[in-house]
């Protein structure tokens, strides 16, 4: 199916990414060593980790008092697993997809293995990560075979974006050595776009995507689907991908539904956080979800918060939590 977006001029939603200092903690802070300091890496600054993060962080801050943490931008969710290993950060946010790949040690971490991928805990899910490929209506695009021999931006190096793009053409029978790679960050990627340097870029964001918005504005595109047989090697393969459809109207002059796929934004720590602490992160942040003023804010919630959990174990302060709300099995 082909999805036109048609050019015109939308609002981009941009949230506030100021990262600032926070409070954490309650009782038994430290307790493990795990020390006043925290830092958490999020993603570039024109995607949907980095402002979203600043969010949160307001919300510890206003509600949870102790430990002091700080935000920072990164390259999204293979590094930022990767941090986590090397003890840069104390959080990450992540897919759900590539934090499996870390602690199983395979695809960008077969070669380089974390080297304590046992000491990975889950927090919880934050959002649904959906992938979305956007072409231009002059690159002839309008399935992923036809990606073939054009341009195409799959992400900044390490992103999760970057692993899911790889995955995907690996589905369709093809590889990156088909393509004419660009490793973008999300608003270069839409300049590129834009000014027609390339033809398509794959994104992993919040519906409905700010990116996405801004290069519909100066360029017709189309939302490229992940359908038929491709899909389906891709969720057996991967799975972490589950379908979902991009619902008509989503974006302006998107009159049709788009079918892709979606991962989870989820916030991951280590064993050596200490219970209390991880106990209060994650029952602020469900608690009070409403707070959040990105788009993303309705989209996190408790019911999907141990959603995909895959290879990586809970936290014991996360899953105390989900217990007393009942929201484990």
């Amino acid at each position: 199916m082909r999805t036109g977006l048609r050019t015109g001029r939308l609002a981009a939603a941009t949230a506030a990414a100021a990262a600032g200092v926070i409070a954490l903690a309650g009782c038994g802070v430290g307790d493990t060593g795990a020390g006043g300091e925290l830092t958490m890496a999020t993603g570039s600054t024109g995607g949907t980790y980095y402002p979203l993060g600043a969010e949160m962080a307001k919300i510890w801050s206003d509600n949870i008092e102790g430990v002091n943490v700080s935000t920072q931008s990164s390259g999204a969710s293979v590094e930022n697993m990767r941090l986590l290993d090397q003890g840069e950060n104390e959080l990450v946010m992540a897919i759900n997809g590539v934090a499996a790949n870390a602690v199983d040690g395979e695809a960008d971490f077969a070669d380089e293995p974390l080297s304590n991928p046992g000491d990975v805990r889950m927090l919880g899910n934050v959002y649904p990560e959906v992938l979305q490929i956007v072409a231009s209506a002059d690159s002839g695009i309008e399935t992923i075979e036809d990606l073939k021999g054009k341009r195409v931006d799959i992400g900044p190096p390490g992103s999760g974006t970057a692993v899911a793009a790889e995955q995907i053409l690996e589905a369709y029978g093809m590889s990156l050595d088909d393509i004419e790679v660009f490793n973008s960050t999300f608003e270069e990627a839409s300049t590129k776009l834009s000014d027609g340097q390339t033809d398509a870029a794959f994104a992993i964001l919040a519906l409905p995507a700010g990116s996405i918005e801004q290069v519909a504005t100066s360029t017709d595109v189309q939302l490229v689907d992940i359908t038929g047989d491709g899909l389906e090697t891709l969720t057996s393969d991967n799975p972490s991908y589950s379908p979902l459809t991009i619902e008509g109207g989503t974006y302006s002059g998107q009159d049709e539904p788009a079918e892709t796929v979606t991962n989870w934004a989820t916030l991951y720590t280590t064993a050596d956080l200490d219970e209390e602490t991880a106990y209060n992160l994650v029952k602020e942040m469900y608690e009070r979800a409403d707070e959040i003023g990105h788009d993303v804010g309705s989209q996190v919630k408790l019911e999907t918060a141990v959603d995909g959990q895959g290879a990586v174990d809970f936290h014991p302060g996360a899953k105390r939590y989900y217990e007393e709300e009942g929201a484990l099995g």
